[in-house]
């Protein structure tokens, strides 16, 4: 499809064939070479300086509303986002993967600013930038990474990467001698707002590790690192070392008394069965002797039997008793 530029500038500074202003110069139709979404996730995403837009057809700039419904050229959006990106976490992957879903067919860059533009504006970073630089290029939403990107995006920036849309949260982002770096960005129509995961960042994972400095500078002694590795001085060293120990003792009577403590419960059980079971015992052995010897029992039936048998044959037999004869007096 024919493409239109002109060199004009607007009134941002931005060149009208980077922003929203139709352009008013027709070009000749030269076909868009621009690199494509990568389509396969089994190497890393290559560096701007690699593969840059080679591309000589006139980048013809698109409103947010055109690239929302499908890219009306034969190229993707061209979507950027910068950041320090320092200790590369979920909150980073969720706002580059807003980023990359802005638009149905869209591509990638990630700006990541070097060590020294990071420290004189922002602070100090855990991460060195080459570190940082690999952690992008390995995020699965990202189609290029730029290296030691401007702290605030010029012009010149923008035309040279042929950006379309630069994506990131809606706060302003205050530096020196300017409340917002994406005040001219808004003005151009070229922002488009992501939005930040609530809980994680990076300045919060520094904080659990600084509040509980004491123990992970004892586990990592524990793991072999030494105290001039962990900036830690002799006597913390030692008093890490001896927490430790002390840890261990604590961890083994923990042991011994929870392997007494199943000893305590198996005997417990045995003592339950072994006490059911003689309770079973003693009422059948007292239900036995209460059939043996009881008020009514066997034996004492037995006993009176033999009792009966012998005084009958103890006892004489007593003698007919006599009667009187009619004529002759007792017979």
């Amino acid at each position: 499809m024919p493409v239109l530029t002109t060199d004009a500038e607007s009134e941002t500074g931005i060149p009208k064939s980077l922003s929203n202003e139709p352009p008013s110069e027709t070009m000749e139709e030269i076909e868009h070479t621009c690199p494509q979404p990568r389509l396969t996730l089994t190497a890393p995403a290559p560096f701007a300086d690699e593969t840059s837009c080679q591309c000589q057809a006139p980048h013809e700039k698109l409103t947010i509303a055109q690239a929302r419904l499908g890219t009306p050229v034969d190229r993707p959006v061209r979507v950027y986002a910068d950041g320090i990106f320092d200790l590369f976490h979920s909150g980073h992957a969720r706002a580059l993967m807003q980023a990359k879903t802005l638009f149905p067919n869209s591509y990638l860059l990630v700006g990541v600013c070097s060590d020294d533009l990071t420290h004189k504006f922002k602070g100090f970073t855990v991460m060195n930038e080459a570190e940082r630089y690999e952690a992008l290029r390995h995020c699965r939403y990202v189609d290029e990474v730029i290296r030691d990107a401007p702290w605030t995006l010029t012009p010149e920036f923008l035309e040279k990467h042929k950006i379309d849309f630069v994506a990131h949260d809606d706060i302003p982002y205050s530096s020196a001698g300017s409340d917002d770096v994406y005040k001219h960005i808004k003005e151009a129509g070229m922002f488009v707002p992501t939005q930040r995961t609530e809980g994680i960042s990076t300045s919060d994972i520094i904080t659990r590790i600084v509040r509980d400095y004491d123990v992970y500078a004892r586990r990592n002694l524990q793991r072999g690192y030494t105290a001039k590795e962990l900036n830690v001085s002799f006597i913390n060293e030692k008093k890490y070392r001896f927490q430790n120990q002390v840890d261990k003792m604590k961890e083994k009577v923990k042991n011994v008394e929870e392997r007494s403590k199943e000893f305590v419960n198996r005997v417990e059980e045995k003592s339950h069965d072994l006490i059911q079971k003689w309770e079973e015992k003693s009422r059948e052995f007292i239900g036995n002797f209460l059939e043996l010897f009881g008020p009514d029992g066997a034996w004492k039936q037995m006993f009176q039997e033999r009792s009966s048998r012998m005084l009958q044959a103890l006892s004489p037999k007593q003698s007919p008793p006599k009667t009187w004869a009619l004529h002759g007096g007792f017979q």
